[in-house]
């Protein structure tokens, strides 16, 4: 358990910046060269490079090498222990909400019967 805490601290971490956030969504189209990824971004190439760092590190991307041209590609095992992560929460609140219908629903037909009740002497 204590490794998957880490891999979703190092995710989350990464995952904290909207610039390494652009760059997973660019990515998710399909692996694109550093240059490309850069372009829309007003920032310098090292800039990008450490970015790019902290996405390979977190275990988000993977960059290769061909000749000159280094594509990067989204790693998305770390993406789905996030939602794996995710989802337990989501169970939660849907079964805490659920609880809270009927609560609500109880007390509206505990409301409405005893509104009846006093209305008759």
């Amino acid at each position: 358990m204590q490794m998957t805490t880490d891999h979703l601290s190092s995710t989350f971490a990464a995952l904290a910046d909207p610039t390494r956030r652009a760059i997973l969504a660019r990515l998710a189209t399909g692996e694109a060269p550093v240059t490309e990824l850069a372009k829309p971004f007003d920032m310098s190439m090292p800039a990008i490079s450490k970015h790019l760092k902290v996405l390979e590190r977190a275990g988000l991307i993977a960059r290769s090498r061909e000749a000159q041209w280094r594509p990067c590609r989204i790693e998305a095992g770390r993406l789905k222990e996030v939602a794996d992560w995710v989802e337990e929460y989501r169970r939660f609140w849907e079964q805490s909400l659920d609880r809270l219908d009927e609560y609500l629903k109880e007390l509206k037909h505990k409301e409405k019967n005893h509104g009846r009740k006093q209305r008759k002497p």
